[in-house]
């Protein structure tokens, strides 16, 4: 059973920082292009950051300057180095896993890690 396993959420002061981490199990990693997603209450989910197979990445206006990410196919994981949060940040973010083999697509997410930016 595929697993994504997301770490590293918690309360944050603005302006703090914080790292997620999302810990890919029963995929072959390295063929997936990986993202975090986020979702604050009352709105739909967005993407924050993607991070292809190839190396390409693509983040939100938001965020740009600020968060990070980053992957380490050698422990089949996906970071999100977030700076300078904002109260705006707040949301539950969520690491996803998609690709295509051989015509199928194939589209994993984790079970959501929750960041709060608040005095």
């Amino acid at each position: 059973q595929v697993q994504l396993v997301e770490s590293g959420g918690g309360l944050v002061q603005p302006g703090g920082s914080l790292r997620l981490s999302c810990a890919a199990s029963r995929i072959p990693f390295t063929m997936y292009d990986m993202g975090w997603y986020r979702q604050a209450p009352g709105k739909q989910r967005e993407l924050v950051a993607e991070l292809t197979a190839g190396g390409s990445t693509n983040s939100v206006d938001s965020v740009k300057g600020r968060f990070t990410i980053s992957r380490d196919d050698t422990k089949n994981t996906v970071y999100l180095q977030m700076n300078s949060l904002k109260p705006e940040d707040t949301a539950v973010y969520y690491c996803n896993a998609r690709t295509m083999i051989t015509g199928i697509r194939y589209n994993y997410w984790g079970q959501g890690t929750q960041v709060t930016v608040s005095s």
